[in-house]
């Protein structure tokens, strides 16, 4: 026998291993309206990019208004979609290339629901949520906001019981801490910044979920949303808005974690995260190319 031959059973367990141990990369991506970011390009990104899941947020669009057969072509037969009740308004939606066991539609609490909030996909023991987080842009706004904030953190909290591996992508329309914000003491009076929302999503992040860019990039002037005003974008006068959470069991599994700021389709730029998604022998999980 040659040195070199290794018998079947152990070639291929070998192979298994190499399989398992692959990168799913998923985005976060507030579009401002997906009918706005098709007409500037969203298609031929998406294709090069290549994610295995997409959480979009701000859809601003009912499914029927969609060329929902172009999400196929682009390699995405799987595409969930939860527009709020008012039309062309808020809306989130989960694009994916392998089949989900089970898609969760909202959260079951009216308000959110209502502004088509939150969608969730079950991939095994692997969930993954896509979050459109309200803004306090008045003062009705931001107690409505404040509202979210408190039922959200609960509704987690009881979700993570029965789906402990859980990542929550999207909009959180917050900047938590000062180095995620180009002005922070201008900025400290503005919704987005202020104490109480910053202590919130500090809170929630200590009751177990890593904010996985920060995990891998500790430096300033890093943002996910400009202003549309006085060249913002082009002066990185930004906001870092825009979250991939991991649930503290996950953390471990993280690869990568930036920040997409060459897309252009929007006032805000898609997050990446790249994680080892590992099933175990019984889990009914997809394998990551």
């Amino acid at each position: 026998m040659s040195p070199f031959f290794i018998p079947f059973h152990i070639g291929f367990l070998l192979i298994l291993a190499l399989k398992i141990h692959l990168v799913m990369k998923i985005i976060s991506y507030n579009v401002n309206g997906i009918r706005a970011a098709i007409n500037k390009g969203f298609f031929s990104w998406l294709t090069a990019v290549d994610p295995d899941v997409v959480c979009l947020q701000e859809i601003k669009a009912m499914p029927e208004q969609l060329p929902l057969e172009e999400f196929e072509k682009a390699g995405y037969p799987y595409n969930f979609w939860f527009p709020a009740g008012k039309k062309g308004y808020s809306g989130v939606a989960i694009l994916s290339k392998h089949k989900p066991d089970h898609v969760e539609y909202g959260t079951g609490i009216e308000h959110m629901d209502f502004e088509g909030r939150n969608i969730r996909a079950d991939f095994g023991d692997l969930s993954i949520m896509s979050l459109y987080m309200p803004s306090g842009t008045n003062a009705v706004r931001i107690p409505h906001k404040y509202m979210y904030m408190d039922d959200f953190q609960n509704y987690i909290s009881q979700l993570r019981n029965e789906r402990p591996n859980l990542i929550i992508c999207g909009d959180f329309n917050i900047c938590h801490q000062a180095l995620d914000i180009h002005d922070p003491v201008r900025c400290a009076r503005v919704s987005g910044f202020l104490p109480q929302e910053r202590e919130w999503l500090g809170m929630f992040l200590d009751n177990g979920f890593v904010d996985s860019f920060r995990h891998f990039n500790k430096e300033g002037g890093h943002y996910t949303w400009w202003s549309n005003f006085a060249n913002s974008r082009e002066n990185n006068k930004g906001w870092r808005l825009d979250y991939a959470l991991v649930s503290e069991p996950l953390a471990g599994k993280m690869q990568r974690s930036v920040i997409l700021k060459e897309a252009r389709h929007s006032d805000h730029c898609p997050v990446l995260l790249e994680i080892d998604h590992s099933p175990s022998p019984d889990s009914s999980g997809i394998l990551a190319r």
